[in-house]
């Protein structure tokens, strides 16, 4: 487990002149294991998910769903979640293949 992580849904909230933004809410914070993408032979065999630029694997969280439609904040960045899976379908650790998502100033 060698980076801390932000499970965070974002939702669109309207101001009193009826702007629409969008607020963050912290659903919770997890050690995980991230690994980038790079050449090896893994990474090869996730070809269906080419978007894909890294893998975050953390222990379950009980009463939390994890779903594509949710944020990882990590220090580098905020991920878009691609794909969620249960590992060895034990239900004790999830992992999920996450793309770099691009923040408001344009910067990735």
């Amino acid at each position: 487990m060698n980076t801390f992580v932000d499970i965070v849904t974002t939702e669109p909230i309207k101001d009193s002149e009826g702007f629409s933004t969008r607020s963050d809410t912290v659903l919770a914070s997890v050690r995980a294991y991230k690994e980038d993408r790079h050449g090896n032979e893994k990474w090869a065999n996730r070809a269906a998910f080419s978007k894909a630029s890294a893998l975050l694997r953390f222990r379950r969280i009980p009463g939390l769903e994890i779903t594509t439609s949710l944020v990882l904040v990590c220090p580098d960045g905020r991920y878009n979640i691609i794909s969620v899976e249960d590992v060895k379908g034990r239900g004790m650790y999830i992992e999920v293949l996450v793309e770099k998502g691009v923040q408001a100033s344009g910067k990735g």
